[in-house]
């Protein structure tokens, strides 16, 4: 793979990226939330789940969720449902005021870690555009398997990258400003993108 092919694949991997979907109104809600503590673990959940989803990708299920509107319309409700109940779950608990400058809690780094991995992992859109993505930069001739980790390892670091500073934006953010009606402000706007990724990804199309 010549370097003109990857800094092409480059460009276009972080212009796809930047633009927020499920997964990073996932993060910022998370972060906006629980505060800088929860960085770490939102971060490694997204890395893990955008593996698998390459994984799946190239072992073939993309192709087959790309054919199959049953099984792309199960993991997106699936998806969809499941962030719906985590917006609907954290509005109800309001969170609790910390005092002036004291400690934010944070859920634990195990949840934090699954909510993000089960939300990118399950997101139909991320396995099909792997399969759809990926093969645009193969170079025939050259070893097929050698590109495809190229391809898959920078993107992967482009997406740890692109979703580590958007928690840290929303962490950062969220830690400045610890007044209580500030808190719950916050805390309320992290429930919304949480329901509003879910109705995003309810209203994805198989196509």
């Amino acid at each position: 793979m010549n370097v003109e092919i990857w800094l092409a694949f480059l460009l276009a991997a972080e212009i796809i990226l930047v633009i927020p979907g499920p997964t990073i109104l996932l993060v910022i809600g998370q972060a906006a939330t629980h505060g800088r503590t929860s960085v770490a673990p939102l971060v490694a959940g997204v890395l893990c789940g955008d593996a698998l989803a390459m994984t799946l990708s190239m072992a073939g299920l993309g192709a087959l969720m790309a054919t199959s509107a049953l099984l792309f319309n199960i993991l997106k409700w699936i998806g969809a449902l499941y962030l719906i109940y985590l917006g609907v779950q954290q509005w109800r608990r309001q969170g609790s005021v910390p005092a002036v400058g004291g400690e934010i809690s944070a859920a634990p780094a195990g949840t934090l870690w699954r909510r993000a991995f089960v939300v990118t992992a399950l997101n139909p859109k991320s396995i099909a555009f792997f399969v759809a993505f990926l093969p645009q930069f193969i170079v025939p001739g050259e070893p097929v398997l050698a590109q495809l980790i190229v391809l898959g390892i920078t993107f992967l670091v482009l997406a740890t990258v692109n979703a580590a500073l958007y928690a840290l934006f929303a962490g950062q953010l969220r830690e400045t400003l610890q007044q209580s009606g500030v808190h719950r402000w916050f805390h309320r706007c992290g429930a919304g993108a949480l329901i509003g990724a879910g109705v995003i990804t309810a209203g994805m199309q198989n196509k």
